[in-house]
């Protein structure tokens, strides 16, 4: 289905069909553990019914369960499948593989399993259960009368801890994506506008003898100011720099090494980013930085100086690096200034003036030549020593209409004035950007304390600041998947409805939902204490698994009552859960054992995203099998009536 809608199989893809084995293996785990115990149930009859119609009744027996719990597990993805923007384009690509994986299991767990487990479990011998498994139940049921027993006790037990992890959560941190630990990084060198391309070459030149020299550095490049048809407005004062590592050094020390190198060219901006985290940050504001504060007026003196005032503000907070102002200053430029009084004396329009003076200054094309089979313009253009001298601008013959000549400084005021270096507009208003990187504090906290900042900035009337860059795209992206989480909780509830038929029973399965998020909390401080947008599809995550595994073992509750005729009290609590307890356990044994190479992979390249979502679910799997396994029969005891 993927390669139909042209997708690629890349690590997010991956990552998504990782996730889904869990539920893929917890299907076929359902339905061939209710075949197996009601084959042996029916061997040990007094009147033994055939095998095809025991292995009918019981794969319909589960079948229920098994589709709403796989509708509720594709359903609690919806707000991924939402995201817009970076945070779309990073994780759709796993919510369509996890859902794709959730819905082909369900579809074989509803034919092939149960024809599969005809054809090879109808004959098998009953052995009982496995030593390992005898041996779980028996230690399980030691041990769940002092939770089913103490309903009140737990659920108080729980509440608490729950309210302790709701407490600590806003004390960790933020970001949108995490450092990517590439090999290649990008480089921007920014000098004083009007500083020449010969300076800009030579301080290139140098910077790249002194890389070059660091051990693991394999490559150097770079170019200066920027091409005819470029995608950005830069002039010689700007260079952009290309570094490549081998693979085998130290990571860490040799971008050290070079951050070192790099600062020790004092009076340029610079910075030293990945590629990947360069072109996300311009994606998002059209600057390489992580923070934008983006400053709007229509006043380019009292914009610059509001931006200064900015730039004043925020400049001591901690964790704020490679602070700039965008640089705006005033550049000589030679101004030309038809005077249409004079030039009516002599029939000339401005655009008659202008033509003249543009083909002098700027050059004009006027054909064009193939060599090699490559196209050159014919351009002329007036010698340096012309275009530089304002004298000789002055004197330029301005042709007339009846072949005479008249001097440009007759028609026009011809001068040079400063003006700024360039100008830049959104939504109709100008604008100047301060812009910042952060390092040593999560983005978050940084981002907090500058807009905490900005509220003390006087701004004139017509004057406002924006935050922008990857912590808004942050905020926007979290927000939007908070709401429309509240959709699929919506779409949760009426699903369990039908299940149910019952409110109190979907009440009981709601209200477990958020405890299974403690484990994710504490594994998310446990592993530096960072929540990225990764971290938060994790918990998106976990709230499926704890739904699914609440309404299954609810469902067999369900069943032993009303097909098996069993009393409701204490003992079907028991037995249910006991039942249960083989499932539970492989289902989050098979989802663990495929993160935990994920875990223990760290952040090293390639699992930069994928490493905390894996700690999330990992730790949301631990608390979310102890609710399904001790609370939620304790719970089931007191309200499920």
């Amino acid at each position: 289905m993927l390669h139909y809608r042209g997708g690629t199989l890349d690590t997010m893809v991956l990552a998504g069909l990782v996730i889904a084995l869990g539920e893929v293996v917890d299907d076929a785990i359902i339905d061939v553990e209710n075949i197996v115990r009601r084959l042996r149930l029916n061997r040990a009859s007094a009147s033994p019914r055939p095998a095809m119609a025991v292995v009918l009744d019981a794969s319909l027996e589960v079948r229920s369960a098994v589709l709403y719990g796989s509708l509720i597990v594709m359903l609690v993805f919806l707000p991924v499948f939402m995201l817009q923007g970076l945070a779309g384009a990073f994780f759709r690509p796993l919510a369509l593989a996890y859902v794709l994986a959730i819905l082909a299991s369900l579809v074989v767990a509803l034919t092939v399993t149960p024809a599969l487990s005809l054809l090879l479990l109808r004959s098998r011998e009953d052995r009982g259960d496995a030593r390992a498994v005898a041996e779980l139940k028996e230690r399980y049921r030691r041990m769940l009368p002092a939770f089913v027993d103490r309903p009140r006790t737990a659920l108080g037990a729980l509440a608490i801890l729950f309210l302790l992890t709701a407490a600590t959560a806003p004390f960790l941190g933020e970001e949108f994506l995490p450092n990517f630990r590439e090999y290649d990084f990008l480089m921007h060198w920014v000098e004083k506008p009007g500083t020449s391309l010969e300076a800009m070459k030579r301080v290139t030149v140098r910077a790249g003898e002194e890389l070059l020299a660091v051990p693991g550095v394999r490559n150097f490049g770079a170019h200066i100011g920027r091409a005819e048809v470029a995608d950005e407005v830069v002039g010689p004062n700007f260079t952009e720099l290309w570094i490549s590592l081998d693979p085998s050094v130290d990571y860490e020390a040799t971008v050290a090494r070079i951050q070192s190198i790099v600062d020790g060219y004092p009076g340029l901006y610079r910075d030293l980013l990945t590629y990947l985290r360069e072109r996300i940050k311009e994606v998002l504001t059209g600057a390489s930085a992580t923070i934008v504060v983006r400053v709007y007026g229509p006043d380019l003196g009292r914009l610059q100086s509001q931006a200064q005032s900015v730039s004043a503000a925020i400049a001591d907070v901690e964790g704020v690096v490679d602070l700039k102002v965008q640089a705006q200053v005033l550049v000589p430029q030679i101004q030309v200034r038809f005077r249409s009084d004079r030039g009516a004396l002599f029939g000339l329009t401005p655009g008659a003036v202008r033509r003249p003076v543009s083909t002098l200054v700027q050059g004009t094309k006027v054909g064009e030549f193939y060599e090699e089979q490559r196209l050159f313009d014919v351009v002329v253009w007036g010698v340096p020593e012309v275009r530089r001298n304002l004298d000789a601008i002055r004197s330029l013959q301005v042709p007339l209409a009846n072949g005479a000549a008249v001097p440009l400084e007759s028609v026009s005021d011809v001068f040079v004035s400063s003006v700024p270096n360039e100008i830049t507009r959104e939504n109709g208003s100008r604008r100047i950007d301060v812009t910042a990187n952060v390092r040593g504090r999560d983005l978050g906290a940084v981002a907090r304390d500058v807009q905490a900042r900005l509220s003390g900035v006087a701004f004139e009337r017509g004057y406002y600041a924006a935050v922008l860059g990857e912590y808004a795209e942050r905020q926007a992206s979290t927000n939007r998947l908070l709401l429309l989480a509240l959709v699929s909780l919506a779409g949760i509830v009426l699903i369990l409805l039908v299940d149910f038929g019952s409110i109190r029973l979907v009440g009981l399965v709601l209200v477990t939902l958020p405890f299974a998020l403690v484990g994710a909390v504490v594994a998310a401080f446990l592993t530096g204490g960072v929540l990225s947008l990764g971290s938060l599809v994790g918990l998106v995550t976990v709230v499926g698994i704890a739904a699914r595994n609440g309404i299954m073992l609810v469902s067999h509750y369900r069943h032993l009552e009303q097909e098996e005729g069993m009393p409701f009290g204490r003992e079907l609590v028991m037995r249910g859960a006991e039942e249960r307890l083989a499932p539970i356990l492989m289902t989050a044994l098979a989802t663990a054992l495929a993160l935990v190479p994920i875990v223990l992979g760290g952040t090293r390249a390639g699992y930069e995203i994928e490493h905390p979502l894996a700690v999330v679910i990992l730790g949301g799997l631990v608390t979310s099998t102890a609710l399904n396994l001790f609370v939620v029969p304790s719970l089931y005891l007191r309200f499920g009536r």
